[in-house]
């Protein structure tokens, strides 16, 4: 599919040609509703591992497998789920999510208010929500092209990404913040309004996407998995790109499993001043965000790209110098530039598949990526739990945020270092067009 095709243009698509997607009603809601839902999630980040800890006095390892159990599904039904996402309209999928979402998370305030709170619940909270995420997360990648055009689809990215690195950055520490005054428990029963306040925004967009191919159109599950399997394996960019978030974020979370285990445990630090300085690294996110159209109309996109990950990922190397006082300013700097590169490589990337796949594949070639990028994920805490708990927290800092540094070397072996911006369309390798990845 050349990325130059547009959807069909309506009244929001000039709404957005005029004054930017914010400017339109339905890009609108659906902003509102992921920045919000973005925001609950960053709470239930701190929120959840405090619980563990000051109510359940959970171990490092057991805090780690709450991070393993919210990926792991995407290890187990991340692949047929690329499948149903490509067979079902995408909207109903997304607020049965939100619903389900809702429900878990009601359930933990719900059971500790009782006195019956368990590390079991706990983890098939995890487990299930990450399940419902799995569904949401793949149906929203697909959703997003059907409500704004394709050459808008960089701005709605980069729009959709700063909201929700804007949430994280209020988000932890209001989730420190309540969890100090009110208690962790009350930070789950905030995330589960803003699953009402997604859905409730879902309901009230009036953009329709086309229907799914129809039943008689349709080949087996198996086969309709394998097709978007191999196309991923035999493209050189997605391929590349699949590998490099796999060992990106097994390292990446190897760390931030056992982050905040290593703020209290390690530096010595309250749930408000946890809250509070994961709350100043995330600005990172809302820099790299604003930026990202910048950097792209200056280097071109695959250049950006690399300059991200080559530039932003060694300062993950400063995290584990953090001490108390003056020393926190190497944890707030190691992340500010982490989070920044992580954030616009994100926007980069995701712009890239959702106009280079053809659109009918789109939902089985993002979550065949995504199988093995998040994949990675629940082996990543693992490791990082199992090693904190053997070797130490602090030395298992520095092992994990050393592959951090390196990780970027993956998208060397690939031709990304031999273009400056990504190609239009698979058919677009030989010609050597480009796909369009500036703002206004």
């Amino acid at each position: 599919m050349n990325a130059t095709v547009t959807a069909p243009a309506g009244p929001g698509a000039v709404r957005a040609r005029r004054g930017g997607l914010l400017r339109d009603r339905d890009f609108r809601l659906l902003w509102i509703g992921e920045t919000t839902s973005g925001f609950g999630s960053t709470l239930t980040s701190v929120a959840l591992p405090l619980v563990a800890i000051s109510t359940l006095h959970a171990s490092t390892l057991v805090v780690a497998l709450l991070t393993a159990a919210t990926w792991l599904p995407w290890m187990i039904i991340g692949l047929p789920a690329g499948a149903w996402v490509d067979r079902l309209p995408r909207r109903p999928v997304m607020l049965v999510c939100d619903a389900a979402s809702l429900l878990l998370f009601v359930s933990v305030p719900a059971a500790a208010w009782w006195g019956v709170l368990t590390i079991g619940q706990l983890l098939a909270v995890a487990l299930l929500a990450g399940t419902a995420k799995v569904f949401f997360q793949t149906a929203y990648q697909v959703y997003l092209p059907a409500v704004v055009r394709d050459a808008d689809l960089p701005e709605g990215n980069a729009k959709l990404q700063g909201g929700e690195s804007a949430a994280q950055v209020v988000g932890p520490g209001v989730g420190g913040l309540i969890a100090q005054v009110f208690g962790a428990v009350t930070g789950l029963l905030a995330d589960a309004v803003t699953f009402l306040v997604s859905g409730l925004c879902l309901l009230a967009m009036r953009t329709r996407e086309a229907p799914p191919a129809p039943p008689e159109n349709r080949t087996t599950l198996r086969r309709e998995i394998g097709e978007g399997m191999r196309f991923v394996a035999r493209d050189p960019y997605l391929r590349v790109l699949t590998v490099f978030g796999a060992v990106s974020n097994l390292t990446l979370v190897g760390y931030q499993a056992i982050l905040i285990v290593f703020l209290v445990r390690e530096v010595g630090l309250g749930a408000g001043v946890v809250g509070g300085l994961i709350a100043a690294t995330s600005l990172g996110g809302v820099i790299g965000a604003a930026g990202a159209t910048r950097l792209v109309r200056r280097l071109g996109s695959a250049r950006a790209l690399l300059a991200c990950e080559m530039i932003g990922a060694p300062f993950a190397l400063l995290i584990p110098l953090t001490t108390p006082g003056a020393g926190l300013a190497f944890m707030v700097v190691g992340s500010l530039a982490v989070v920044a590169g992580v954030v616009t490589g994100n926007v980069i990337k995701s712009s890239f598949r959702q106009t280079y796949c053809p659109r009918h594949l789109m939902g089985r070639v993002s979550v065949s990526m995504q199988f093995v990028n998040y994949g990675t994920i629940p082996l990543g805490a693992l490791l990082g739990g199992a090693l904190g708990a053997s070797i130490g927290i602090r030395p298992t800092m520095w092992i994990m945020t050393a592959g951090v540094a390196l990780s970027g070397l993956v998208l060397l072996a690939g031709p990304l270092r031999r273009r400056r911006d990504f190609p239009a369309s698979p058919e677009g390798h030989a010609q050597g067009r480009t796909a369009p990845m500036m703002l206004r």
